[in-house]
């Protein structure tokens, strides 16, 4: 039990890590290790697996070594549980004392450490006035409450059990329209870069 060195390794993420801590393009590190941009592309989102001596070539060019990639590449078969967070109960209001104030809107990550998913809780009420914009896909589900939605310029009204998708590049904002709003969302993580399958 327990035991992860049979687990095969997802290197693609430690390489572009590195790749980008040096501040290098994919071209150059093509260059210097002699493989493919395409390949390296495809190393980078996990959908080739380097053989050690490409490995090797692609630690070279990063100036570090493949011992050391495969100690920052994530296991591809894993198991992390993050535990509902338990609120403490308000204490009651002494009589005759003002109305406490509403509690802060809250933001609690999902999945921990660097994944390729990306995921969290919103509660409470959030800055309308902010608009987001992601380079990825995601998804928004209202887990308890309502929402109002405004994207691309027009609005939405969506209320428990309902989810809105949204293709990356979307202009949005939200705000809850009730108290203890929770909204969840899931979205592939900014450090990707995922391409739309256009073949088909």
């Amino acid at each position: 039990m327990g035991d992860n060195k049979e687990q095969p390794l997802r290197v693609g993420a430690a390489v572009r890590r590195r790749r980008r801590a040096l501040e290098l393009t994919l071209a150059v590190v093509a260059e210097r290790s002699g493989l493919s941009v395409p390949f390296l592309s495809q190393v980078e989102n996990d959908r080739a697996r380097p053989s050690r001596s490409s490995l090797e070539k692609v630690a070279d060019a990063l100036r570090t070594t493949a011992v050391e990639l495969l100690a920052a590449a994530d296991p591809a078969c894993s198991v992390d549980v993050v535990r509902a967070e338990i609120a403490e109960p308000e204490p009651e209001p002494e009589p005759g004392t003002a109305p406490q104030p509403e509690p802060e809107p809250r933001v609690r990550s999902l999945v921990r450490g660097h994944h390729q998913l990306h995921a969290s809780e919103f509660t409470g009420d959030h800055d309308a006035g902010r608009e987001f914009q992601h380079r990825n896909d995601e998804l928004m589900y209202v887990a308890d409450g309502a929402v109002e939605m405004e994207a691309e310029g027009r609005a939405y009204r969506l209320a428990r059990g309902d989810t809105m998708y949204l293709t990356g590049g979307v202009r949005h904002r939200w705000r809850a329209t009730v108290p203890d709003t929770r909204v969840i969302v899931v979205a592939v993580a900014e450090h990707i870069e995922a391409v739309q399958d256009r073949s088909r």
